[in-house]
């Protein structure tokens, strides 16, 4: 038989989920404990277990009291699982948190990720632990986020996992080329950024001065081209004349914006992209996430959040993501990053690891956003593909630029992998 020693260990590296485990003694005085040995039994009916070691006090009290609470601890929770665990010593460990009362009475953990009020139907020896069954009487999904995890005796996050593909727009070639002076070089130039792959934003006539004809591209592929409108009279016009994506930009701050826009994409959600304005201010943090669930929910094609004062640091760009990514799901989110101080591909790199894969960049990063060539370098160092020709976008932003620092006027693309091929459309 293994030594306890060596099954300990191996079970270490097993990762499960945190919960805390409420229960009442003694004049329905409340009680709770951190567990991880909680699972799912049944569906129907509603089953759920934990195992718990005879000798606790929690034990004792649900073999007398038959009820129990399962509160499912996030990410940000650890403080919690801690406090639960006796690893914080406090004279009441439920203070400073919200806690409801269902069927049973135990108590049940309002900012959990969820909970379930459980009465105890089956009590199984198992070694020198008892499995309770328990019916679920009543449940409640809090809020969506990541989940805390415990793992080789540690607190911890799911693990960061890039993605196999990611795909890029351009909202800032056409503007930042008109600024730069290229006039007629313009369409021509936007056009060469739609061939190699890229959807590019061709006009905004939310300000209702500029009529759709007057903004249909002559060398942007149609289906490949995005327009900026202001209502649901102007979309339809952009859409019936064939240009592929509609983009509502809306402020977070005016929930009637909010609503009008919802209302907006009934219908033509498929083909629409909604710009959340400002989403990394902190002070507006309950607003976006907000927004971004209901325009999850009204089925938009995507939604973009852009740093565009270049104001995200890498630590608000996680804190944002970590949050909007699981609210959005299944909805992309597609991010748009300044590089002020040269730290765009950092925060590009920040957002790949929290579930990002659609990005918005500017060819030569004419408008102070991520060069679209310097992310496709960064991407294929980190082995993430983007179906783009990468060689066409490298030489044009080249030509932009100027000539390159040899002299030759050509500048070379991002390296492609042993045995791959760059990447084209």
């Amino acid at each position: 038989m293994v030594d306890p020693a060596t099954f300990r260990d191996v079970m270490s590296q097993w990762p499960s989920g945190v919960t805390v485990v409420t229960t009442l003694g003694e004049g329905d005085a409340w009680h709770g404990m951190t567990a991880s040995s909680f699972s799912s039994v049944s569906l129907d009916p509603p089953l759920v277990s934990i195992c718990l070691t005879k000798t606790l006090y929690s034990h004792q009290l649900i073999s007398a009291s038959g009820v129990f609470g399962i509160n499912v601890l996030a990410k940000d929770q650890i403080d919690v699982g801690r406090r639960f665990a006796g690893m914080d010593k406090v004279e009441d460990r439920f203070a400073g948190e919200s806690w409801t009362t269902a069927d049973t009475g135990v108590p049940l953990l309002d900012s959990a990720l969820g909970w379930f009020d459980c009465r105890v139907v089956h009590a199984y020896p198992g070694g020198d632990h008892t499995i309770f069954v328990g019916e679920v009487m009543e449940g409640h999904a809090a809020r969506k986020s990541a989940p805390l995890l415990f793992h080789s005796r540690g607190w911890g996050q799911f693990a960061d996992v890039l993605p196999d593909v990611a795909t890029l727009s351009d909202s800032g070639v056409v503007s930042g080329l008109v600024a730069a002076g290229h006039g007629p070089e313009t369409a021509r130039i936007a056009g060469q950024v739609a061939d190699a792959g890229v959807r590019v934003r061709v006009a905004d006539i939310s300000d209702g001065r500029t009529p759709v004809e007057g903004v249909l591209p002559r060398f942007v592929a149609m289906d490949r081209a995005s327009v900026v409108v202001a209502d649901r009279a102007q979309a339809d016009r952009v859409l019936a004349s064939g240009i592929g994506t509609v983009e509502f930009i809306v402020d977070p701050t005016d929930p009637a914006a909010v609503t009008r826009t919802v209302e907006a994409l009934d219908g033509i959600a498929d083909r629409a992209a909604v710009t959340v304005i400002d989403p990394f201010d902190a002070v507006r943090l309950d607003l976006v996430l907000s927004a971004v669930q209901q325009f999850a929910r009204a089925g938009v094609a995507e939604i973009a959040l852009p740093d565009t004062a270049g104001g995200a640091t890498p630590l608000t760009v996680r804190g944002l993501l970590q949050e909007a990514v699981a609210l959005a799901r299944p909805v992309p989110l597609r991010l748009g990053l300044h590089d002020r101080d040269r730290l765009g591909l950092v925060k590009a790199l920040t957002a790949l690891k929290s579930g990002v894969r659609h990005f918005d960049t500017t060819v030569a990063g004419l408008d102070e956003a991520v060069a679209t060539e310097d992310l496709i370098r960064l991407l294929d160092e980190v082995d993430v593909d983007t179906p783009v020709d990468a060689e066409a976008l490298v030489q044009l932003a080249q030509t932009l630029r100027g000539p390159a620092p040899n002299g030759s006027g050509t500048a070379q693309p991002p390296p492609c992998r042993p045995g791959s091929a760059p990447h084209r459309s």
